[in-house]
């Protein structure tokens, strides 16, 4: 799986931490976020414990869901990068027939809406930048700030297109390349 693009989606101003599959072409959607929207739960560790029966009690009756379950890294809760379950959306809506819940309509048009914006952004990247400006002014970033995240962006493939031009392969030099930008933009490194 190459994934692209992390992102926090939100569902009733609950988040979903979800991965884009460049090479798919598809969303990848926490499972313990999923589940802690349908059964209505803030308990993390009942969350984990209703994954666990709900895993037990698809592979019981054949469901394959479990089985092709992935793992990602994911920014946990606690801010750390922990593996986490991940689904793609055929099998959230799986999940969502097996959960009994009032959010189970909602959740799949709000599935359908992000899939939606996506194949849109596809068919017109400024829509992806329109976005993430949307995104880090919901976050409180100023719009100096957002000015000067997209142009390091923008300045970062620009040089990194010439390096692979000049026949240079990722690595060390393009992350060496992101801390500068970065520190220049953001007085931080990338980690």
């Amino acid at each position: 799986m190459e994934i692209m693009e992390e992102k926090i989606q939100l569902f009733e101003a609950q988040q979903v931490r979800t991965a884009w599959d460049e090479q798919s072409e598809e969303w990848w959607f926490s499972v313990l976020d999923i589940i802690t929207i349908l059964t209505d739960q803030v308990d993390y560790k009942k969350v984990r414990n209703y994954w666990k029966w709900l895993k037990n009690k698809l592979n019981s009756e054949g469901s394959e869901v479990v089985s092709i379950t992935n793992q990602l890294k994911l920014k946990a809760p606690d801010g750390k990068m922990r593996l986490t379950d991940v689904i793609d959306t055929e099998q959230v809506f799986r999940i969502i027939q097996s959960i009994p819940s009032k959010k189970a309509e909602p959740f799949k048009l709000w599935l359908a809406e992000v899939a939606k914006e996506r194949l849109d952004q596809m068919q017109d990247p400024e829509l992806s930048i329109e976005q993430a400006m949307t995104d880090y002014k919901r976050l409180g970033y100023s719009d100096n700030w957002i000015n000067q995240r997209l142009k390091s962006i923008e300045i970062r493939k620009d040089l990194t297109d010439e390096w692979k031009r000049l026949g240079l392969e990722e690595g060390i030099e393009f992350a060496t390349l992101t801390d500068i930008i970065y520190k220049t933009w953001a007085e931080k490194t990338a980690k």
